[in-house]
């Protein structure tokens, strides 16, 4: 740098120039200091639970009661509540989720309605004609030692005010009794319900959220009472649970946690058959065949059982019962542990649940396992519901099911099986790694559909005889390319995943796709697999049965991995940018000892000229400085004076090492999309041969819009493409290709080939 008057160049440009006005700091790669919370003896920087971490618990000890033939469900629980935290809690907050069935109840008014210009009748007739269907709870009695409790009711959420505080480190035992009406989860897609059999008039029960349930108490909110309105799922404490089921004598029955009495209420076959279910590791074991199950549908006992479960350090309890059931199961090997696979469905699931449920769901087991940590439960349960999906600890409800011939198409059985895999991956996020799914949908969906993603392709692999030949599993998320149409979408219905489940526009692009790509695309493609591995498995063993907050994900993700990685939480996760990467321009250069015009007028700008500078120049083929001799010869033939220097300070052997490059080509790459990601590029050169280069993401970190590389090579390159292998979700290929290729439309593509 040339001085003038005592200052540098630089210097002295900047104070001549007028004073600006001040701006906030937008670069994409700066810090998220300011939207993160502070770290403190709670929560730590690192991502990891600090010193002080504490959760509070809840013990539930249940006596319940199915009333089958008026979908009535009635039962007592008594709860005891573990104070861990280290403040003092003048009440308590339970949920009421049934409460949303309340015929009254506002979520039911929280959507805006318009005529539509046509119904079917029976929607019409549902919607305006008939009355609403009552479902909340009817709470009979709230009390401690048989004397009342004060407590009072909004909406979906109940506070029990206390007679005294309960002090830090104290617990407090109260018991609710209550009943509700049963709804029919297939007339109007609740999470949880029966679902009716016109043909036999049996029903067939999957039933959750069926008792008052703890609120979350921790550092981070305090009490998460945040309402249930219908799309945030549940926020909830662990606890140990002793519940009995008593159901008509012919049900069949699955649920959260071990059955304490199977003797009691599996027969002597059930038996024999479960010991050897236990000892079958290749295949399903038919506990309750069609047969059976036939058979007991067309009894309608009169007849009660009762089922007795234990589950210990579970946040949740679900079960399913109907006298429809067969039942089968088989053992899997998860990391040298015996877990047993399960499978629940009525006649109507076969022959495709036979077939591949119980053999998805040990697939899962396995695959989940060894992508975070060893399945600590007993079983998982599968279970066959019509329009359903819905994950509880140790068992689920899923959909897929065959004609009334027994004929199924194969987006009927990938639906099936991918359903069964993310519900069984749900035991893991948020099952025992506990988000608040309220809050947070994407931290149990997001990330469990993105661990979905993987545990389909090793199911692939692992059942190849399940997908057609030669080809991978036909994953519906994961791939960056099909978000890609979400993400170039209308802005005015697209959300931040950041974003409350109840404040998104579409929720399955939001919670499950956007986030499950974006994991999918920092484990291949910014990461890697070996850092993105260890940091997943670092996470997923910090948070096991803990209640972690999306810092804490992502802190532990840079944490275990030297990785910052604040740009990329910033750009796909609080903003609604997209991915659109593209070349503006490709320039050819030969280098020179010759000076050209340009390089004179450089020069000149520092005071000095080509017969005082020891300069070489640049010269673009076009620039009419260029020679045609240029051409076809090396940087040291077209340089004299480089090649001078090289043959006076390097010998022979070092000569023998050096690079020659014939061709220098400055290459524009040009940023149109909202979110920085790294440069990936794959060269052609004359010789039919291919390179390709990737350059991080910090190429961007200087000038958001435009950046230029240039590349050195003794080949003639023909052809330059960006993100070939489409892994970043590039929204626009258009602009990805040097020179500029035509992509047809599916149109034009149509109209040729009628040609």
């Amino acid at each position: 740098m040339f001085a003038v008057m005592g200052m540098t160049a630089q210097e002295n440009e900047q104070q001549e120039t007028p004073k600006q006005e001040g701006h906030t700091n937008t670069n994409k790669f700066r810090q998220m200091y300011q939207e993160f919370a502070t770290p403190n003896q709670y929560r730590t920087a690192s991502g990891a639970p600090g010193p002080a971490y504490y959760q509070n618990e809840a013990d539930y000890k249940m006596d319940v009661t199915l009333d089958d033939k008026n979908a009535v469900l009635s039962g007592e629980e008594t709860i005891t509540y573990h104070n861990n935290s280290p403040q003092d809690l003048e009440y308590l907050w339970l949920q009421l989720d049934q409460n949303i069935r309340k015929k009254d109840a506002p979520a039911l008014e929280r959507d805006g309605d318009a005529v539509a210009p046509a119904n079917s009748t029976s929607r019409f007739a549902d919607k305006y004609l008939q009355e609403p269907f009552d479902g909340g709870f009817n709470i009979e009695a709230v009390s401690q030692n048989g004397k009342p409790l004060k407590y009072m009711i909004h909406q979906t959420m109940m506070r029990i005010d206390l007679p005294q505080s309960l002090k830090a480190g104290d617990s407090y035992t109260f018991s609710i009794k209550w009943n509700y009406n049963i709804n029919n989860h297939v007339t109007n897609r609740a999470r949880s319900g029966y679902e009716y059999f016109p043909e036999d008039g049996n029903r067939a029960y999957q039933i959750a959220q069926f008792f008052p349930r703890m609120a979350v108490y921790n550092d981070v909110e305090g009490w998460q009472n945040m309402q249930f309105w219908g799309s945030g799922e549940f926020a909830l404490p662990f606890g140990d649970y002793e519940v009995n089921i008593t159901v008509p004598a012919d049900h069949i029955m699955e649920a959260t946690g071990e059955l304490q009495n199977r003797g009691d209420v599996y027969s002597k076959d059930m038996m024999k058959r479960y010991d050897q279910a236990k000892k079958s590791f290749d295949k399903p074991v038919v506990i309750v065949t069609q047969e059976e199950a036939e058979k007991a549908e067309k009894g309608f006992s009169n007849k009660t059982k009762t089922w007795k479960y234990k589950a210990e350090n579970v946040r949740d309890f679900a079960f399913s019962t109907s006298r429809k059931y067969i039942l089968d199961m088989m053992a899997v090997d998860v990391m040298g542990k015996d877990v047993m696979a399960v499978s629940l469905y009525p006649k109507e699931g076969n022959p495709l649940w036979g077939d591949w449920s119980t053999k998805v769901v040990a697939s899962t087991l396995s695959s989940y396992s060894n992508h975070t940590f060893q399945y600590p439960y007993h079983k998982a349960v599968s279970v066959h519901a019509k329009n359903q999906g819905m994950e509880y600890p140790m068992i689920c409800w899923n959909y897929g099911r065959p004609d009334e011939n027994g004929q199924y198409s194969d987006r009927t059985k990938f639906g099936m099986m991918s359903v069964i895999i993310h519900e069984v991956g749900h035991n893991f996020f948020p099952m025992i790694v506990n988000s608040d799914e309220r809050q947070w949908g994407w931290m149990d969906e997001g990330i469990n559909t993105f661990v979905q993603y993987m545990a389909e392709q090793e199911f692939g692999e692992k059942y190849p005889e399940a997908i057609a030949p030669n080809s991978n599993y036909p994953s519906r998320r994961g791939e960056p390319s099909k978000i890609v149409p979400y993400m170039k979408g209308n802005q005015d219905y697209i959300a931040p995943i950041m974003s409350n489940p109840e404040e998104v526009y579409q929720l399955g692009n939001n919670a499950y796709g956007k986030p499950a790509t974006a994991l999918n695309i920092l484990r291949e493609t910014v990461m890697g697999r070996e850092l993105f591995d260890y940091a997943f498995h670092t996470y997923s063993h910090r948070w096991m049965f803990k209640h972690p907050t999306p810092e804490d994900f992502f802190r532990t993700m840079e944490d275990a991995s030297s990785i910052d990685l604040d740009w990329f939480w910033r750009g796909w996760f609080y903003t609604t940018d997209n991915v659109d990467i593209g070349i503006k321009e490709v320039s050819k250069f030969y280098v020179t000892d010759q000076p050209t015009e340009a390089g004179r007028k450089m020069l000149e700008q520092y005071g000095t000229t080509p017969e005082q500078a020891d300069a070489l120049y640049v010269v673009k083929e076009e620039d009419a400085d260029f020679k045609a001799d240029m051409k076809n010869k090396t940087v040291l033939e077209n340089a004299e004076k480089l090649n001078q220097y090289v043959m006076d300070n390097f010998s022979a052997e070092e000569r023998s090492n050096m690079k020659t490059p014939k061709y220098f080509y400055q290459v524009t790459f040009e940023k149109p999309g909202g979110l920085v990601m790294p440069l990936i590029i794959e060269i052609t050169y004359a010789d039919g041969s291919t390179e390709k280069k990737t350059y991080p993401v910090q190429v961007w970190r200087k000038n958001d819009d435009v950046v230029s590389k240039v590349m050195a090579t003794d080949k003639e390159i023909t052809k330059i493409v960006v993100d070939p292998d489409m892994e970043t979700a590039d929204v626009n290929v258009d602009n990805n290709s040097w020179p500029k290729t035509e992509n047809k439309s599916e149109f034009d593509e149509f109209k040729e080939s009628q040609d």
